[in-house]
């Protein structure tokens, strides 16, 4: 095969069940393809070179001897370095942990393992994950393959990079506020996140404890269905993780989307948006409608009320979470994340409990607004087109602030909201980086998602485009 970090997830997975291609020759490429172009990327915080040679030389014997291949087998991942394996080191992008060692597994991480994926180390990503750029001062910022100068998206920064870059098939990245879809769309990859609880956090360093979500980014919405269909699922380590059967999202992806209802907000998502990014995301509702989807604009003013309360929960529960490093290393963290918990402290109590309280009753509002006679809400992953890395550097210049914020604007209601989100590449815009189609479904219906996600991609070639590098 001529060049096997071309290879999706489940193409990986095919080659090394067919005899096409050994499971050290597709890590081999990929730490090759690593050495060759991460220098500009910065996208590796940790790569366990000689572990993962060892662990795919391990696979391969036992291909041979005969053993089935798990759903995963062969493929090489890296994940973000807030995902605990024990006795190695999880820096969390943070100078406070760039030493520790954690003594357990995350349970996802486990998952992985069984499903044959094979671990290659850690990525880049925003400090302690409180970051929709990607900056970070203690590692470095992490470059856009597909023009340096600009952001990766952020918090999972390496993993959206590393993914665009063909360093690897696939990589976990967090999503508390947009951070696995952001790293997508402006990276030019697919990433889901699931229903809130949907997949295990156990071993994972948390950010907010109510909407922090684990995921997959990859080429494709058929890998990334495959990499949930392992790793969902409830988990007795995590108490809050959700009981609900797991499908088999994989099985769901017939390309058959017609008659499906798709539901275009007219609040919030469009609000300053660049006419490239509108004419993008109407192109995108195009190729659907040409599948057999309806699309429908609609009315949803719950936004407004959402929009406020996420910034509330999220900076309340970090400011909660790191209390103690506050008191004790302020002066570890950069600037404009110790300025972010620092407003969390001076949220009142009494504000961070009306927005738990509201949250239940604007998620019933939501569904109907949106997903009365609706299968999926369409809108722009990124409202602009992608911001450079000085154009969003907050710690340099306090004036980037709002450039800064306004890059999560279209992902952060899905997390209040805790309903299940998917980013896919959906063109360029006029500066040649990508922009994307966000993809949201009722609670648990991920696989809903997914199919929408998938049949868009039969029709286009964004998520197979290949940055120069």
């Amino acid at each position: 095969m001529s060049d096997l970090t071309n290879l999706s997830v489940t193409e990986a997975v095919d080659a090394f069940a067919k005899g096409e291609a050994t499971a050290e020759a597709m890590v081999r490429a990929s730490l090759a393809r690593i050495d060759a172009h991460d220098g500009k990327v910065n996208s590796v915080i940790r790569l366990d070179r000689d572990a993962a040679i060892e662990a795919a030389a391990a696979q391969d014997k036992a291909r041979a001897a005969g053993a089935k291949p798990g759903p995963l087998s062969g493929v090489p991942m890296m994940n973000k370095d807030m995902y605990y394996r024990a006795g190695k080191v999880s820096t969390c992008g943070s100078k406070i942990r760039k030493d520790f060692r954690p003594t357990v597994t995350a349970t996802v991480l486990q998952k992985l393992d069984a499903a044959g994926a094979i671990d290659m180390g850690t990525l880049n990503m925003a400090e302690f994950a409180q970051n929709p750029t990607g900056h970070n001062g203690h590692f470095g910022d992490c470059h856009n393959p597909w023009d340096l100068a600009y952001c990766t998206g952020g918090s999972s920064s390496g993993s959206g990079a590393g993914v665009a870059a063909r360093f690897f098939a696939a990589a976990l990245g967090s999503d508390t506020g947009g951070s696995i879809r952001l790293p997508a769309t402006i990276c030019g990859v697919t990433g889901i996140k699931g229903t809130m609880t949907r997949v295990s956090r156990a071993g994972v360093m948390p950010l907010s404890f109510s909407m922090d979500n684990v995921g997959p980014l990859t080429r494709t919405a058929r890998d990334a269905a495959r990499i949930m269909t392992v790793i969902s699922g409830k988990d007795p380590l995590d108490p809050t993780s959700a009981p609900e059967e797991v499908p088999d999202y994989e099985a769901a992806l017939t390309g058959d989307i017609r008659g499906l209802s798709i539901a275009v907000p007219k609040e919030w998502f469009f609000d300053g948006a660049d006419d490239v990014v509108v004419k993008g995301f109407e192109a995108a509702l195009g190729v659907l409608k040409a599948r057999g989807a309806k699309v429908d604009y609609v009315s949803c003013p719950s936004l407004h009320a959402v929009g406020t309360y996420v910034t509330v929960v999220s900076r309340v529960e970090a400011a909660a979470i790191h209390a103690q490093w506050m008191r004790e290393h302020p002066g570890d963290y950069a600037i404009h994340l110790s300025g972010r918990l620092y407003a969390g402290y001076a949220i009142p109590g009494h504000y961070y409990v009306e927005t738990l309280s509201r949250r239940g009753p604007l998620l019933r509002q939501f569904c109907k607004e949106a997903f009365a006679g609706h299968d999926i809400v369409a809108t722009p992953t990124l409202r602009t087109r992608v911001p450079t890395l000085a154009e969003t550097d907050i710690d340099a210049s306090p004036d980037n602030w709002a450039r800064h914020m306004v890059v999560s604007a279209n992902t952060r209601p899905f997390n209040y909201l805790g309903i299940p989100t998917v980013s896919v590449p959906c063109g360029f815009d006029d500066r040649g980086l990508p922009m994307g189609l966000q993809l949201s479904a009722r609670p648990f219906a991920e696989g809903r998602a997914l199919q929408v996600a998938d049949a868009y991609q039969r029709d286009t070639d964004w998520h197979a485009r290949v940055p120069a590098l």
